[in-house]
């Protein structure tokens, strides 16, 4: 009777989301056709993991570097965060001349980019970078496991039909970091200098390198036909290639916890507490990272023990018993450290560094008929597929990690509470219900349609758990409210990453740009 139920909410929902999804895209078709040639403007955004842009030519004709370049430089990375070393790698080992400036080449110390997806595991290997997990202390991830009022249940990633050393990775991102920029500096023709840029340098519309400041405190100028931004949300280059809507939901406080044993070995975990997620994960051998996610633009004050105070009396309760000891004496111990929950995407699915890495692929592989960079009305027309290839893993991660903080955190409204409880039960199915949302919150099967199917599948569950066996008028409301919620949730996410990019890439005529004949 169970799986009768289960077989009919996911047959009908079928049926009626893709009605519903035809007219929605007929509706926005147009509209979206008007935004996306108002946003394909000079200032393109490289939006991945982390806060990435790229300024081209668009428009004029050929055109070459300053007459002043005497560099010889291919490309100008600025950042070797995750995305620049790796970057700055793929493109030196492809023969490219690479010059990274970075304004801090010692190991980072920071709180997130600490858990790899096994999809951005698989890009990794894709890019020849596996080898910078090892020898970190990292730690194999097999999945997640998910808490709630007491129960749990425990999720885990679909590897079956990959080799044994497929699985996510969590470790130190200063760590991560430094492997990877040390590979980069093996190679000859890759540059690593620590500096600070301060501006980007353009000419006739087209951007020909940086002007930065060394760690002497000298200025520089350095040219190439390309140059990439991958400093960070916080450049101080982006609004010159933006104009960014800032949003900052809530702020992240890291703690690590040492010496504990988490509930289920080699998995995240999440504990749907209020008002919002707490994650734990293993980043060594001997060290669980914990983040609790505090909502709102003003969180309590660290320096007069407010937030101390907030984790112990309303969040350790609500922290597994297991842990709650080691909790609170990492609280005691006085070493938090705070983040905001991005600009891109919300952290709780750790999805940035697949991102990022997927990305860098599509790039390199985009380049890679390309001999002359100079040429930069040709790379230009190339560089406009980067944005729409890219689409099917970014939005589908976007997506999934917008739609699921608003799902897992806590509201007084009675149908955001049952779509909430809806999630926890759907997942705690089995089968496709918990494998197939897990296959893309880990970046192994990247399908937008996917997502919001399932993602209505949820919505639909929860209407199905409030209207039987007997329905009732408030029961109905509360469930045509849930729809409502939910269709508030994903469709402006769906908007904002573009619906004919996510759902009909291929209608998109740069896609098919032909390699160029070489002479």
């Amino acid at each position: 009777m169970e799986m009768f139920f289960d077989n009919y909410i996911v047959g009908t929902f079928l049926v009626s989301l893709f009605a519903f999804l035809f007219l929605f895209i007929l509706r926005r078709y147009n509209n979206n056709n008007n935004n996306n040639n108002d946003n394909n403007t000079r200032k393109k955004r490289f939006e991945t993991g982390y806060s990435r842009e790229i300024k081209t030519q668009t428009g004029a004709g050929k055109g070459e570097c300053s007459p002043g370049n005497g560099s010889g430089d291919d490309v100008i990375i600025v950042g070797a965060g995750v995305a620049g070393a790796a970057l700055a790698y793929t493109l030196g080992k492809d023969g490219r001349r690479v010059h990274v400036i970075e304004r801090d080449l010692t190991e980072p110390d920071r709180i997130v980019g600490e858990l790899l997806q096994p999809g951005g595991y698989l890009k990794l290997v894709e890019l020849g970078l596996e080898d910078c997990v090892e020898d970190i202390d990292a730690q194999r991830v097999l999945g997640y496991a998910l808490f709630k009022d007491g129960r749990n249940t425990k999720l885990s990633y679909p590897l079956g039909k990959f080799q044994a050393d497929v699985s996510g990775r969590s470790f130190h991102n200063g760590r991560f970091i430094q492997r990877m920029r040390e590979k980069a500096a093996t190679l000859p023709n890759a540059k690593l200098e620590q500096g600070t840029v301060t501006s980007l340098l353009e000419e006739k519309g087209t951007i020909i390198g940086v002007q930065y400041k060394t760690k002497d405190g000298e200025e520089l100028r350095a040219y190439a036909p390309l140059t990439i931004v991958c400093d960070g949300c916080f450049s101080n280059l982006r609004r010159s290639l933006c104009n960014p809507k800032v949003d900052v939901p809530s702020c992240f406080v890291g703690l690590v916890l040492e010496n504990c044993e988490l509930p289920f070995s080699n998995h995240g975990h999440v504990i749907l507490a209020d008002p919002s997620p707490i994650l734990f994960y293993p980043i060594s051998s001997t060290e669980v990272r914990c983040l609790v996610d505090v909502p709102g633009k003003k969180v309590p004050s660290v320096a007069n023990g407010e937030m101390a105070n907030h984790l112990k009396t309303v969040v350790a309760q609500q922290v597994p018993p297991e842990l709650r000891d080691a909790f609170i004496a990492a609280v005691d111990k006085g070493a938090l450290l705070m983040g905001d929950a991005f600009n891109m995407r919300h952290p709780l699915t750790g999805g940035g560094m697949t991102v990022a890495l997927s990305d860098i692929v599509v790039l390199r592989d985009l380049l890679r008929p390309l001999h002359n960079l100079h040429d930069a009305a040709s790379l230009t027309s190339y560089l406009e597929s980067f944005y729409t290839l890219r689409k099917p893993v970014a939005s589908t991660i976007n997506t999934l990690a917008g739609a699921l903080y608003k799902v897992f955190s806590a509201s007084p409204d009675e149908a955001r509470k049952e779509m909430r409880q809806a999630c926890f039960d759907y997942l705690s199915l089995g089968g496709v219900f918990s494998t197939g949302p897990v296959a893309l919150l880990s970046g192994l099967n990247p399908q937008p349609l996917s997502l919001v199917l399932h993602f209505f599948a949820v919505a639909i569950y929860g209407v199905g758990r409030l209207i039987l066996p007997f329905p009732s008028f408030q029961r109905m409301w509360i469930g045509a409210r849930l729809i409502w919620s939910a269709s508030g949730i994903i469709f402006p996410i769906i908007k904002a990453e573009g619906v004919r990019q996510m759902f009909f890439p291929a209608t998109v005529p740069a896609v098919y740009r032909a390699p160029p004949v070489v002479n």
